[in-house]
């Protein structure tokens, strides 16, 4: 009787299929915690040196004709970051960081009007409205480390 046969082998499938099983086990949150170093260092940076939203476009200048976002470098010193094994959240526990992210308008509470100095005059006012001046978010720039910083640890895996 004739016939046709076919042998197959394999080789390298079991290394290549525990490789690929190495990256699903993966500890991640050494991926996150670069992530968000990187996140808070570019933040930070946006805060004290470039003063541009993460769209590029540049923040409004204020009244008092100063740093914007950056007198005493509070804002900027309270930028952190929280990760986990499948997420990064960055952003500032201060007070005033909501507004200066979202803008809004400031009313006293109690008082009759808002007082505060600017530019060594006291002022009385109804209110106060502050612009928006994004200061998180992710840039082109940033969005470009990111995929760098991720391909660089999955590279390091499969080492």
């Amino acid at each position: 009787m004739t016939g046709v046969s076919i042998e197959i082998k394999e080789v390298g499938l079991e290394a290549a299929l525990n490789l690929v099983q190495g990256i699903a086990d993966a500890p991640t949150l050494e991926l996150t915690e670069g992530i968000g170093r990187l996140m808070e260092e570019r933040t930070r940076k946006r805060i004290e040196e470039d003063k541009k939203s993460p769209d590029g476009k540049s923040w409004k200048p204020n009244v008092a004709g100063t740093s914007i976002l950056y007198r005493e470098g509070n804002l900027a010193r309270s930028i952190d970051y929280v990760a986990t094994s499948d997420s990064v959240q960055i952003g500032s526990a201060l007070v005033y960081a909501r507004i200066h992210q979202m803008g809004g308008t400031i009313k006293p509470k109690t008082a009759k009007a808002l007082a505060f100095m600017i530019g060594g005059e006291f002022r009385l006012v109804q209110s106060v409205t502050i612009p928006a001046r994004p200061y998180l978010g992710i840039s082109g720039e940033d969005e470009r480390e990111i995929i760098n910083t991720t391909e660089d640890w999955m590279r390091r895996l499969v080492q």
